[in-house]
């Protein structure tokens, strides 16, 4: 059975366009074009009345909001999704180590400290992923494989999907991505994946999420089953000063049989860091029921 793709996919600012003016937006200072950022997210809030209305429902499960605390909540969302956006398109193109400028700090780093072999670096879209992934390549000082979803809109490589300085982006949707992925693994290098959005496929499993069963991806604990690496949470969130922190969780592995468990385990720490930053959690369609008509 073919199930329709999630209604992400369809979002009107997910368009070379937006890029393109982002971009020429980066010549200014930052203070200046995240100001700038914050300025065109209240206008896209009114812009994208159904976006706000399923940011709105989210964050209402999520918070238990209601009313203006709800509608402020929602606005907030729309801001941060901008400041990650602009930082995004204007600092994609830098190695790794000129962005440590960006991070405030980090915690958990003592688990990355004596980390032997391949890793699973396993995030969500809580804040600014894509930094996330540079900033591990830079510090883990291997290559570091960054799975992605096939765009529908060509035209968006320049900006999000740039090769080099340790990283390599590599398409879900290829023949061979497991197979690479999990050779990867076997040389001792990283594999970043995002496990907040269900694919539509058999290897979804339902789990509780904010008191409410929601579909996930099985798929990075079956590679983490099947090559022994141990799955390493990570997130890159913004803080109160607009710089980031960096927050690792205890690495853990997946025994054979385990992988229900495991997504259980990764779902309960991802329920956690949406419940202390929700207008970082930038998923604008209803993750409950992402495949309904």
């Amino acid at each position: 059975m073919t199930t329709a793709a999630p209604r992400w996919y369809a979002h009107p600012y997910n368009r070379p366009l937006f890029y393109r003016l982002a971009g020429a937006a980066a010549m200014l200072p930052r203070p200046a074009r995240l100001c700038l950022a914050m300025g065109v997210a209240e206008v896209a809030a009114r812009w994208m009345p159904a976006e706000r209305a399923v940011v709105r429902r989210n964050l209402e499960r999520i918070t238990g909001a209601q009313g203006a605390a709800l509608d402020a909540l929602a606005r907030a969302l729309f801001r941060d999704f901008a400041v990650c956006f602009a930082d995004l398109v204007s600092t994609n193109r830098r190695r790794g180590r000129a962005l440590q400028g960006r991070i405030a700090r980090v915690i958990g780093a003592e688990y990355m400290r004596g980390m032997e072999g391949g890793v699973i670096s396993l995030t969500a879209h809580l804040g600014n992923w894509e930094l996330a992934g540079r900033l591990l390549a830079s510090r883990a000082r291997r290559a570091t494989h960054v799975v992605v979803a096939p765009d529908e809109a060509p035209g968006l490589d320049r900006w999000l999907r740039r090769n080099g300085d340790g990283v390599r982006f590599v398409t879900r949707a290829r023949a061979t991505a497991a197979v690479n992925l999990l050779a990867a693994l076997r040389r001792g290098e990283v594999v970043a994946l995002q496990g907040d959005r269900a694919l539509g496929g058999r290897s979804d499993v339902n789990v509780s999420f904010f008191g409410r069963a929601a579909p996930f991806p099985l798929g990075p604990f079956l590679l983490g089953r099947a090559s022994g690496a141990p799955i390493l949470p990570a997130f890159c969130v913004l803080d109160a000063d607009r710089r980031y922190v960096v927050m690792l969780g205890e690495p853990f592995t997946v025994p054979p049989g385990g992988e229900e468990g495991a997504l259980i385990r990764w779902v309960g720490l991802l329920e956690q860091a949406v419940r202390e930053r929700p207008t970082q959690w930038f998923n604008f369609y209803d993750v409950w029921t992402p495949f309904d008509a």
